[in-house]
């Protein structure tokens, strides 16, 4: 197994950094190119996740293999599903058939897809038939992943009668299905989001547009991490809009708590620790609709000894790992006192961290970024280390800074 050792780094932190575009836009943008040949994207990202994306949209196989690629999987289905004469095998990593798909096929036979289970009904691999869809009225548990979501309101423009979506019972992951209206917004698509129902009205053409992708600010949060367990840390990035459509910037609001204070100029985001901050006792964050910063927050709160208690986190049982229990299973090696059920985690104040701890990935790239901001409390291993690849490849590159005294 590839190991990285992260010494312990007792250095300045002053840096500034350019970050990849978010792969969450990305893919969306993605997806809607080939409904719209006419839309030029830039700062796209160079994600295993958004290479995996284009490798796939250009594939003339009869088997597409998306690997570990969450997001890829559930936006082809839709897409592959709409486009007429193809006859495709959308499979994955031994991970990805783990990983429920039911939901989302479901909804697509309710507007006539054509989708067979190769092996396990509910999970990939899947065999699709792409067909005119007409499109129209379909309904939807309000509590699953947006993934599902995004992926019908991707397709929805291309459809006869566009589609008609309503929730049953609480919705989560808002923000995502959020940014999707609203880069169907920017492309003059017309979309309605009312209580339990969203309408996304079809759309022939559009106008020649050109969309510049935002950064990734699940990236951000591991320099949030930083510069909150510094004494006085401050990190530039870019490139970042005040008003994101990302639901993870609410990670400006969240690190307040953190003592990390946020400043916008020119698309440029700067990050730095309040003078003379004193760590509360106990933080609790209500994280449904930002579960994918959840364990950089349960470190940060390790790293500088705070109790807390996450809530909102049942979609982590179900991403690359089980984010849940990772997070307990590593997070007690280094010495914390950590309980989690299916949705929450809580952790106490720690009063010591453990050294040259090695903290297992799960083949999770968000565990491995996670973690490294602990090198300013302690020198750790990182396994498998190069897993970084599926959403930021040159974090290691970025992160290297301070790697040395």
């Amino acid at each position: 197994m590839e190991q990285i050792k992260l010494n312990h780094y007792t250095g300045e932190i002053n840096q500034e950094i350019r970050i990849t575009g978010s792969k969450s836009e990305s893919n969306r943008l993605l997806i809607l190119q080939q409904r719209y040949p006419n839309l030029k994207i830039e700062n796209l990202s160079n994600s295993d996740d958004s290479n995996l994306m284009l490798k796939a949209l250009a594939s003339k196989e009869g088997v597409i293999n998306i690997g570990h690629a969450g997001t890829t999987m559930r936006f082809l289905t839709s897409l592959l599903a709409t486009k007429e004469g193809s006859d495709v095998i959308l499979t994955g990593s031994g991970r990805m058939k783990e990983r429920p798909i039911g939901i989302l096929v479901d909804a697509l036979r309710t507007l006539g897809a054509d989708i067979t289970y190769v092996e396990n009904d509910g999970f990939a691999p899947l065999r699709i038939k792409g067909t005119k869809l007409k499109g129209g009225a379909v309904r939807i548990n309000g509590n699953v992943s947006s993934q599902y979501i995004s992926s019908l309101l991707l397709v929805a423009p291309s459809l006869e009668q566009g589609i008609t979506l309503t929730f049953e019972g609480a919705i989560t992951s808002v923000p995502y299905i959020q940014m999707t209206l609203g880069l169907l917004n920017e492309l003059g698509i017309e979309s309605s989001f009312e209580g339990q129902v969203i309408r996304v009205q079809p759309k022939e053409r559009i106008a020649d547009t050109l969309v510049t992708v935002e950064s990734d600010w699940s990236s951000a949060s591991y320099y949030y991490s930083l510069v909150a367990l510094s004494e006085s840390g401050k990190i530039s990035l870019s490139a970042y809009k005040e008003k994101s459509l990302q639901g993870d910037a609410v990670l400006e609001l969240l690190y307040r708590q953190f003592g990390v204070k946020s400043t916008f100029v020119n698309n440029t985001l700067t990050l730095e620790k309040e003078t003379g901050f004193e760590n509360p006792s106990l933080v609790e964050f209500d994280l449904i609709k930002a579960p994918d910063i959840a364990q950089t927050i349960a470190v940060t709160c390790f790293g500088m000894g705070i109790a807390c208690n996450l809530t909102g986190l049942h979609t982590l049982k179900i991403k690359e790992t089980d984010r849940l229990v990772a997070l307990e299973q590593e997070l007690t090696k280094l010495g914390a006192d950590i309980r989690v059920t299916n949705e929450s985690l809580h952790l106490e104040a720690a009063t010591k961290i453990n050294k040259d701890v090695v903290i297992a990935t799960y083949q999770d790239h968000r565990m491995a970024m996670a973690f490294a901001p602990l090198l300013l409390k302690t020198s750790i291993l990182i396994d498998e280390y190069k897993v970084v690849s599926k959403s930021y490849p040159t974090f290691w590159d970025d992160f290297s800074n301070f790697q040395t005294n």
